[in-house]
């Protein structure tokens, strides 16, 4: 391809991929906010800033694991061509928006690696995935709601424990300050993970154009603007998204708030250091839904979870599809 040509095509979507990731920021913003803004810890406007912080500082502590997945464990780097990743970025885009719209606090992560997927198999077929890469996400599915639920779980069960002599008033006080501590944690590791995902589609967009010579890696520039993109998104928040995650599930108190963003944390962070790229949205939910279960079965609202888990295992197949389609319509405009 003409480098006069090569150069405005790599911008343009580079700056696609970060309109992906500011929409994560703001789909997944109440991933971070909403247990802080349900148990009214924090006002919305200023858990928003609070979040946003700790999503950008979150480089500062993390490798690159994750990235490294995206770019090339989820499909051959070799097959990747701007049209790939244009096809799976607007299925990603697509998808979001639409469950933004209707409040349904589905997956960005999931959304961008169907869409991945779904434009690898356009272009190469079935050969085009990394099958060991893609079952380990597949399997994250399962494991990081079900991990955020049992941590979460033990949490309240073993803080019950220690503050049975407390008066709940003593309760309420000591967890609203330890909260901030819980929704800092949960802010990093949100960060740490999900803006990864976009930096491992804009660097192996740019390996793809032999813009990184023969080494794959995550340039600095690539790590500032992911962070920058996505915390941006978080302080333009989602509060339809916030309302299903912090009230409509279950009634959370700062206690139990404490626990849920807790454990969420522990998820997320394991997940970021062995690179594997979870969903902030599954794992706060999983550990929601926990807090809940420990006080009664009935405290939790299995309708709604049970819609937010239909929209989970949606999420792959539908960002594929649309994915596959727009790879077709650029194949056919081209």
């Amino acid at each position: 391809m003409d480098a006069t040509l090569v150069f405005p095509l790599l911008a343009g979507l580079v700056a696609v991929a970060l309109v992906f990731d500011f929409l994560n920021g703001l789909h997944d913003a109440a991933n971070s906010i909403a247990t802080i803004v349900s148990t009214r810890v924090l006002r919305p406007q200023y858990a928003v800033f609070w979040a946003a912080f700790f999503n950008f500082i979150a480089f500062l502590f993390f490798g690159l694991h994750v990235a490294e997945t995206i770019g090339k464990g989820i499909v051959d780097a070799d097959i990747v061509t701007p049209a790939v990743i244009f096809s799976a970025l607007v299925g990603a885009i697509v998808w979001n928006v639409l469950t933004w719209i209707v409040g349904i606090p589905s997956s960005s992560s999931h959304a961008l690696i169907g869409g991945l997927v779904g434009a690898g198999v356009a272009k190469a077929g079935t050969g085009a995935i990394v099958w060991a890469g893609l079952t380990k996400t597949v399997a994250a599915i399962v494991l990081s709601p079900l991990t955020g639920f049992v941590l979460a779980l033990l949490l309240v069960l073993a803080v019950a424990w220690i503050f049975v002599r407390q008066s709940p008033y003593a309760v309420d006080r000591t967890f609203r300050v330890l909260q901030f501590v819980s929704a800092s944690l949960y802010s990093l590791g949100h960060g740490g993970n999900d803006a990864q995902k976009t930096m491992g589609i804009i660097a192996v967009l740019l390996y793809s154009q032999g813009a990184l010579g023969d080494t794959f890696y995550v340039p600095l520039w690539v790590v500032l603007s992911c962070q920058a993109a996505l915390a941006l998104g978080t302080l333009f928040g989602g509060w339809r998204i916030v309302h299903t995650m912090g009230s409509k599930i279950t009634r959370l108190n700062p206690m139990q708030g404490f626990c849920a963003e807790t454990g969420g944390a522990i998820t997320l962070f394991g997940a970021t250091w062995l690179g594997i790229p979870v969903s902030t949205t599954h794992t706060i939910t999983g550990a929601i839904v926990g807090v809940g279960a420990a006080r009664r079965v009935s405290a939790v609202r299995w309708g709604i979870a049970k819609s937010i888990v239909v929209a989970w295992v949606v999420t792959l197949p539908a960002t594929a599809a649309i994915a596959a389609l727009t790879y077709a319509a650029t194949r056919l405009a081209g």
